[in-house]
């Protein structure tokens, strides 16, 4: 099986958010089968050629592009995923993707990644490689399906292709002026009021995607069927209602090679659920290297997020002072919002040896935290699937968390599952919930036993991509035989 995937970013080239674990790993768990894979993303400028033995492809240059009554060039590089030896094709388009950040403002955002998906197709023209599936991720490479059903429906290349189209974060839909329809060369009579290109008078790539992919996948059980609600859906739950049948959630898996305590080299002490001493090492040091009070008593609560009103931190603003009355401490990691930044550095002022907040990202002191800290909290307000909650679990830091999305399909709270428990979570978004939760976990966290109890239970769960790599196999195989088998009765 040939499988093309299709992303915006992708570690370790380039990474904003979850979409690049999945871009890096996935792939990698798809190779034990019997799959060729290619990765296409943007050769972004912040991206380092030199590291990655980056070359370009010498028949592959200078490849005009017309986007309606603009003309761009590209060329076609390429290198192997680290560790791997899996093919990465970078789009080559200096005017586009020679920016500072990956993904911006600017008034040509459109144009940008309409080029990079017609690039991918017309490069595996070049290739005259045919995929038997195209995994698009996110609103930048939704596009594809379209384009393989209407624009390069001509090519035979594509006659067997199916197209799975994954989203990541229904908020980020892509939505544009109307007229970026002409720059996607579609025409004026595919644009009309509920149609597939169309989302509130504007023009909507992630719209797209759903309508045309054979599959819509998303990341997680739980997010899928919210998805499907006015409260979730952001303006897609109608269609997402239309193609439900085509819908799946598959959790996202993490990279346990990373994330692991037992072999961890950002952690000052390894450890395992068989041998736990290092976990309590690896509090102490995390509070001295702090300057935090020192006391093994005290639970030590983590954070490690965007500063993001999606992330629920607003009910923490309103319960703060109580719980620093309720004898809490505080590690916060994470950039966003100023709001949220102006806050926890106030409180960090007010609370200096209770609370230490660092206001960017730093991977070292995310693995220490998440080693060293009690508890995580993580009160979203939705989550699609969230990484942070399986990693605390993997380290035996108990997640607290709202049950919603990801966070639901993989905390279960200490009432509701008992012998099966992990964790605590909440179900109204509402900040006494949120309070009461954090305090049973501290009631329990009173009792020894029972706190490693649910230690070990999220330390003997598996959250690597075996299952979830799994779960998408199949669903390449049952779209591969839909096709063959529509193609049969042709």
């Amino acid at each position: 099986m040939k499988i093309c995937f299709v992303a915006s970013e992708c570690v370790p080239f380039a990474k904003t958010g979850g979409l690049a674990d999945v871009a890096g790993s996935l792939p990698i768990a798809l190779s034990k089968y019997d799959v060729e894979i290619k990765i296409f993303l943007p050769l972004y400028s912040v991206i380092n050629r030199d590291k990655y033995d980056i070359k370009e492809i010498d028949n592959i240059k200078n490849v005009p592009v017309k986007l309606g009554e603009n003309e761009y060039e590209f060329g076609l590089c390429t290198c192997k995923l680290p560790r791997t030896d899996i093919d990465v094709y970078f789009v080559d388009c200096p005017n586009l993707f020679s920016r500072e950040k990956i993904y911006t403002n600017d008034e040509d955002e459109d144009e940008r990644f309409i080029l990079f998906q017609n690039a991918v197709i017309i490069s595996l023209q070049y290739l005259q490689w045919a995929p038997d599936v195209i995994h698009c991720n996110d609103w930048q490479s939704a596009l594809i399906p379209a384009y393989i059903k209407t624009s390069y429906s001509w090519d035979n290349l594509f006659s067997k292709t199916a197209c799975v189209q994954t989203i990541h974060n229904i908020v980020y839909q892509g939505l544009f002026e109307a007229d970026t329809l002409l720059k996607a060369n579609f025409t004026k009579k595919d644009f009309y009021v509920g149609g597939p290109f169309e989302m509130n008078k504007l023009f909507c790539f992630l719209k797209a995607g759903i309508f045309y992919s054979e599959k819509i996948t998303t990341v997680s059980p739980t997010y899928a069927e919210e998805i499907k609600t006015p409260e979730f859906g952001t303006g897609l739950e109608g269609i997402l209602q239309i193609r439900s049948e085509n819908l799946t959630g598959i959790l996202n898996g993490i990279d346990t090679n990373i994330w692991n305590p037992l072999t961890d080299k950002l952690i000052p002490y390894n450890y395992s659920a068989e041998n736990l001493e290092g976990k309590k090492l690896n509090k102490l040091e995390l509070l001295k290297s702090l300057n935090l009070k020192v006391d093994e008593s005290i639970p030590l609560i983590g954070i490690v997020s965007r500063f993001a009103w999606q992330k629920g931190f607003e009910l923490l603003q309103e319960i703060f002072e109580k719980l620093i009355a309720e004898n809490f401490q505080f590690v916060i990691l994470g950039e966003g919002e100023e709001k949220y930044v102006e806050f926890f550095e106030e409180i960090m002022l007010k609370y200096r040896s209770n609370v230490f907040v660092y206001n960017g990202y730093n991977n070292e002191l995310a693995h220490k935290i998440t080693a060293g800290s009690d508890m995580f909290l993580m009160p979203s307000k939705y989550e699609p699937c969230g990484l942070n909650q399986m990693y605390s679990l993997n380290y035996g830091t108990l997640p607290i968390v709202r049950k919603t999305g990801g966070l639901a399909d993989t905390v279960r709270d200490f009432l509701e599952y008992e012998e099966n428990a992990n964790g605590f979570s909440f179900d109204e978004f509402d900040s006494l919930e949120l309070f009461l939760a954090i305090m049973r976990a501290k009631k329990l966290f009173m009792n020894k036993s029972e706190w490693k109890r649910l230690m070990l239970k999220g330390m003997g769960e598996d959250f690597s991509w075996g299952k979830s790599c799994e779960n998408y196999f199949q669903v390449y195989q049952e779209e591969c035989r839909a096709l063959n088998a529509k193609d049969a009765k042709l």
